[in-house]
């Protein structure tokens, strides 16, 4: 009984959070550290990802890495023990360490292990957080060791990201002027085969960017290669990589985070939510001006002025003006709920797939507030850094399909949402104005509704007022 109670506080388990609202698994991208490395409390120990976004775990004890749990690319339920920490290294009950099998069962979460989080600690997107009376820091990429830690544990740190995918441990200096990079272009560049070190960055301060590793790509493909040397290929994980058929006729890709979201949540909307969609083609060649325009104008400097801007602020004043649109059916409760508040959802191709963040209480915000928050939302999008929450709580969504040179849509709607407007290219047409046949600048706008909230009528009027604006951009003012 009493190794029982030592070993327990000797080994801790980290299980895998909960790091999105409701969700059940997650897959593990990378490990950073390696079984025998040093870590701290607060230090980045691996990277997963979600149905929604990938997200870094911090470790919430110091210690060293006893045995990680699962491999790179496998699927992890949440509960289930991903590393175990020696938090007591050199003790004497070295026997009565526990062994490291292949994967863990999930376990509950919020039983045993509630005595075990570390006092004064608050719960955070993932892990516990650092407890209050706590001074220690996750030391920074290339930053000198913090005295007073230890050599084991400084050089342990500082090799841990070069350790993960099974290469022989780098030199300590060479570990702390590691590249630079973010992690979805780390993976990029795994995927791809590519060695970091071998780039030179073009990013501010130093940091490799896509860019970096597709140009490294195309110049390593344009280099001859030995005809009897081929090239090696990466190590890719077992689970994660497509598998092509004999003869190379068909490849099989395993579904699994974004695109596995996606799909369930578009099945559950097409076979839950009954669509109807509905067109109208519009002359915006007044918006088009008010753009050029908006961008000399002082107080739209610093933002990015496009015509998704004036799109989407046509669509909040057309919620305004028929607020019965910004709805969700409510299928136990049998009730419909009215939103008092539109989270405008905006739909963003990103290299992990379709996410739909959203900018919450967009209705409130200004032309140069909309614009400024646009633009974080796409950047942040592309740079694969979107959170979970930013994609959770949105009523109704634009999805711009014109930037792939379509006309239009027939767009499915976000669970829980009442409206999707697909928005086509802007394209110069011959128009009838003012009684003549003139060159104008045309676009096709699409928008599906759930018949359940949205009977014909309204659809129609709502989509009816976002053509409007577009072509009367004054009814911004007259309107709003």
């Amino acid at each position: 009984m009493t190794m029982t109670a030592d070993t327990s506080a000797r080994y801790r388990e980290f299980k895998m959070p909960d790091v999105g609202e409701g969700l059940t698994e997650a897959e593990i991208l990378k490990w950073y550290v390696q079984p025998g490395d040093t870590v701290v409390d607060g230090q980045v120990v691996c990277e997963v990802e979600t149905a929604k976004a990938a997200v870094e775990l911090p470790i919430p004890y110091d210690g060293v890495v006893h045995a990680l749990r699962f491999d790179e690319g496998t699927t992890v339920d949440v509960g289930a023990s991903i590393i175990t920490v020696d938090v007591a290294p050199g003790s004497d009950d070295s026997a009565a360490a526990p062994a490291a099998p292949a994967a863990a069962p999930a376990e509950p979460v919020g039983e045993a292990d509630d005595a075990a989080e570390p006092k004064g600690r608050q719960p955070v997107l993932v892990g516990y957080g650092v407890s209050e009376s706590s001074t220690k820091r996750r030391p920074r990429r290339g930053a000198a060791a913090v005295p007073g830690q230890g050599a084991a544990a400084s050089a342990g740190a500082a090799i841990q990201a070069e350790m993960n995918g099974h290469a022989a441990p780098a030199p300590v200096a060479e570990a702390l002027t590691r590249p630079l990079a973010k992690p979805p272009v780390r993976k990029l560049a795994k995927d791809l085969g590519v060695d970091l070190t071998t780039i030179t960055p073009t990013g501010p301060d130093g940091i490799i960017t896509r860019e970096d590793v597709h140009a490294a790509t195309a110049a390593a493909t344009a280099v001859p290669e030995a005809p009897e040397a081929p090239a090696p290929a990466p190590a890719p994980a077992a689970t994660a990589t497509p598998v092509a058929a004999a003869g190379g006729r068909e490849t099989r890709i395993p579904v699994k985070g974004v695109r596995k979201a996606t799909a369930a949540a578009m099945v559950g909307s097409a076979f839950t939510a009954p669509h109807v969609t509905e067109f109208v083609t519009v002359d915006v060649t007044r918006t088009m001006r008010l753009v050029e325009e908006l961008k000399s104008d002082k107080d739209m400097a610093g933002v990015r002025v496009n015509p998704l801007l004036l799109i989407a602020k046509a669509l909040l004043v057309a919620i305004k003006r028929h607020p019965e649109v910004n709805a969700t059916w409510d299928e136990a409760a049998q009730e419909i709920v009215l939103k008092h508040y539109v989270n405008l959802g905006i739909a963003a191709a990103t290299p992990r797939g379709l996410l739909v963040p959203n900018i919450k209480d967009a209705h409130d915000q200004t032309l140069p507030q909309l614009a400024q928050s646009l633009g974080e939302l796409v950047s942040t999008a592309r740079e694969g850094k979107t959170t979970p929450a930013a994609m959770q709580g949105g009523t109704v969504t634009i999805t711009n399909v014109g930037v792939f040179g379509v006309d239009t849509g027939t767009p499915i709607l976000n669970p829980g949402e009442s409206a999707i407007l697909a928005v086509g290219a802007i394209k110069l047409q011959p128009w009838v104005h003012k009684g003549k046949v003139k060159p104008r600048q045309v676009t096709t706008l699409a928008l599906s509704f759930d018949h359940r909230l949205v009977d014909g009528e309204l659809g129609s009027k709502v989509l009816a007022d976002v053509a409007v604006v577009l072509e009367q951009p004054k009814r911004l003012i007259t309107w709003a």
